[in-house]
């Protein structure tokens, strides 16, 4: 079968490899589609990161690079293993692609287990591969009735969901997002689908429009031509947000949400930060607000499906491109990189299903 292979930074090769075959206890999955995640794009420019070295092997999967790319995927169920009886040939299944130590998998915090890593970066097969093997216990069936390259979704969108959860928001209050990105709007959707009013700031004309103009925001303010924190403001009669989430990794949208959140209030970062943040710790101590870190997700996923199976969750509007496997380069990765304004989130079809016209 072919599949996505990463070498090192800047080498990633479109390869024949062997097909998997399910070990007892685990499900064969014909992948439909695979999201491109940032995490990818930063393997790509400036890994390995998650990805283990040549010849440094990951303490749990045994595997170092070259390894089979992504870990945002849906799929259909092509065969089961030994003693896997719950699933049925054919069904619509996501993956919580985690690879995690066996005894840490039912922790109630399994998401921090030493070592953790994903599979499609820490080996055990990839999502930009025709097929990969999973374990059950990391298989989630979702409903047919949910169209396979909207699943595709449903993982970032667990990491919304979770960054959510860590906030403990709740129906009413009010919540302000730094960044629309992928992340971003995402988390915005869940926000909107729990009952939050949700305020983002955003340079980009163009991902404000889409975060309006797909219901997951009610305001979209640019800081460059407002000022962000005065209009959250006067929609809160001067409370300021209840809650806020940082999805950039810039400091000035950091310090923006110390300011635009109430005292006692409870800042997430979502984001991944490639340098050391300069945070202001005495606005932090001053108005005694919480800053909370979020990674993954832990338990998310069957809430996330539901939120997407009952229609609370419009996922179409943030996909903005669908390409094959030999285009995942030139019309993936470079895309994402060079012109993120315009493109969300880009699935790859492993097969080329789905591409016709």
């Amino acid at each position: 079968m072919r599949a996505a292979r990463y070498y090192d930074n800047h080498d990633i090769r479109i390869e024949e490899i062997d097909a998997p075959t399910p070990a007892a206890g685990e499900v064969l999955i014909d992948v439909a589609w695979c999201g491109i995640c940032g995490t990818d794009l930063h393997e790509y420019l400036d890994g390995p990161i998650f990805v283990p070295p040549h010849g440094h092997p990951h303490p749990i999967s045994g595997e170092s690079a070259p390894v089979t790319l992504g870990h945002e995927m849906s799929g259909t169920v092509a065969a089961l293993g030994e003693g896997v009886d719950d699933l049925e040939v054919g069904q619509h299944v996501v993956v919580e692609p985690y690879i995690i130590r066996e005894e840490d998998e039912d922790q109630p915090n399994y998401h921090l287990s030493p070592d953790m890593n994903f599979i499609g970066l820490g080996g055990r097969g990839g999502g930009l591969a025709e097929q990969i093997s999973v374990k059950r216990h990391w298989v989630h069936p979702v409903s047919d009735d949910v169209p396979l390259d909207e699943a595709a979704l449903i993982e970032p969108l667990s990491v919304a969901h979770h960054a959510y959860v860590r906030s403990g928001a709740k129906a009413g209050d009010v919540a302000i997002i730094g960044g629309a990105g992928p992340i971003g709007v995402l988390t915005a959707a869940v926000l909107k689908a729990e009952g939050l009013t949700v305020i983002i700031s955003e340079l980009s004309e163009l991902r404000r429009q889409k975060a309006l103009d797909a219901g997951v925001a009610d305001h979209a303010f640019s800081p460059k031509e407002v000022d962000v924190v005065e209009e959250v403001r006067k929609l809160t009669d001067g409370k300021g947000a209840d809650v806020g989430f940082e999805c950039t990794s810039v400091d000035v949208v950091l310090d923006m949400l110390l300011d635009a959140v109430r005292p006692t209030g409870v800042i997430v970062n979502v984001s991944i930060w490639g340098h050391k943040p300069a945070v202001d710790m005495h606005k932090l101590v001053m108005k005694e607000i919480d800053l909370r870190g979020t990674i993954g997700y832990c338990g998310d996923h069957p809430d996330t499906i539901a939120l997407v199976e009952q229609g609370k969750v419009d996922l179409k509007p943030f996909i903005t491109g669908k390409i094959g496997l030999d285009d995942l380069v030139d019309k993936g990765f470079d895309t994402l990189i060079n012109h993120n304004e315009t493109a969300v989130k880009i699935l790859v079809s492993p097969t080329g299903k789905g591409l016709e016209g």
